[in-house]
C-alpha cells in the first residue's frame, strides 16, 4: 500500500479490464447456451427411450382400448414416481432447514442473557402488576389459620385413646356397640 493510505493502481488498464470482462461475459453465455441445447438432447432422447411414438392407425376399437390401458397404467406409474421425488425432495428441504437452524443454534448468535434473581415483595409486585388499583398490604401472613398447642394436645390424647383396633372393633360389634356408638355421639371410628 502506499503510505497515504491510497488504493495501489492495478497493472491492467481499465480498457483492458472491460475487454477482459466482455471476453468473461461472451464465454458465460456461449457455455449457458451449449448447456441449453444439451438438456433438451437429453430430454429428446429420455422421451424417446420412455415413450416410443404412438401408431393408431388401422388400429380396431378393442386395440385402442386396450392401448389406452397401457398408456393409463403407464401415467399412473409415472405419477407414484413424480410424487414420491416430490415427497423425497420435500423432506430433504425440511431437513435442511432445520440443519440450518441447527447450525444456526450452535454458532451462538442467539445467545441467552443471563438473568438475575430479583427480590421482590407481594405488595411491591401487585403494584407492579395493578398499578394505582392496588390498595392496602398484602400480607400473606394474617390469611393463615392459628394453631393453637392445645388443640395439638387434644389430637395427640384422642389417637392414644384408640388403642389397638381389635379391642375397639370387639367393643363397637353387635348391637350393643351400636348402642354405644350413637350414645357417645358418634364415638370413635
Amino acid at each position: 500500500m502506499n503510505p497515504k493510505g491510497d488504493k495501489p493502481k492495478s497493472k491492467i488498464s481499465a480498457s483492458r479490464k472491460l475487454s477482459l470482462k466482455m471476453l468473461l461475459l461472451t464465454r458465460a453465455c456461449e457455455d449457458l447456451e451449449r448447456e441449453r441445447q444439451e438438456r433438451e438432447e437429453e430430454k429428446v432422447r429420455y422421451l424417446g427411450e420412455k415413450l416410443p411414438p404412438l401408431q393408431m392407425s388401422g388400429l380396431s376399437l378393442q386395440e385402442l382400448q386396450d392401448l389406452c390401458r397401457k398408456l393409463h397404467e403407464k401415467i399412473e406409474v409415472v405419477d407414484e414416481e413424480r410424487y414420491d421425488c416430490e415427497y423425497k425432495v420435500g423432506k430433504h428441504n425440511k431437513d435442511i432447514h432445520e440443519l440450518k437452524l441447527k447450525v444456526q443454534d450452535l454458532g451462538g448468535k442467539f445467545k441467552k442473557p443471563a438473568l438475575r434473581k430479583v427480590r421482590v415483595s407481594a405488595d411491591e409486585m401487585m403494584r407492579a402488576l395493578l398499578g394505582s388499583k392496588h390498595k392496602g398490604s398484602m400480607d400473606l401472613r394474617a390469611n393463615l389459620k392459628s394453631v393453637k398447642k392445645e388443640d395439638v394436645k387434644q389430637d395427640k390424647v384422642l389417637t392414644t385413646e384408640v388403642g389397638d383396633w381389635r379391642k375397639n372393633v370387639e367393643a363397637m360389634s353387635g348391637m350393643e356397640g351400636r348402642k354405644k356408638m350413637f350414645d357417645t355421639g358418634g364415638g370413635a371410628q
